[in-house]
């Protein structure tokens, strides 16, 4: 079974991407902290961040995810661009708040797919 990392300190939003990941049908790994994710990225397929942390670099988790060559979906503000680009530029793909809150996995589906994949092909 597939396995995400989800490092997200705000307990609603960790519970929502959390569940999201489940209902995609893949293996949810909470984390709070980047040590903690840190120790869980040998072990999972890809990584959920949640941009908007107090406990934690958004940013940094997502090059430190991508370092261990995992797939990355960074969930922030909508209207925070300059956060998005950063997010694109240390290589996640990012999603709105808003295309999450309604329990629509499209877009997580989608994502988890790529990650499967990718980890199948080494990238």
């Amino acid at each position: 079974m597939t396995k995400i990392a989800v490092l997200a300190d705000d307990l609603i939003w960790a519970t929502r991407l959390t569940d999201l990941i489940s209902k995609a049908g893949a293996e949810r790994v909470p984390a709070r902290t980047l040590d903690h994710l840190q120790r869980s990225l040998l072990d999972v397929d890809g990584v959920v961040v949640d941009l908007t942390a107090r406990a934690y670099d958004g940013i940094e988790a997502i090059r430190v995810a991508r370092t261990a060559r995992r797939s990355v979906l960074a969930v922030g503000q909508h209207d925070d661009v300059e956060q998005r680009r950063e997010a694109l530029e240390a290589g996640a793909v990012f999603a709105p708040y808003r295309r999450l809150v309604d329990g629509r996995s499209r877009l997580v589906d989608e994502w988890l797919m790529g990650s499967v994949l990718a980890a199948a092909f080494g990238q």
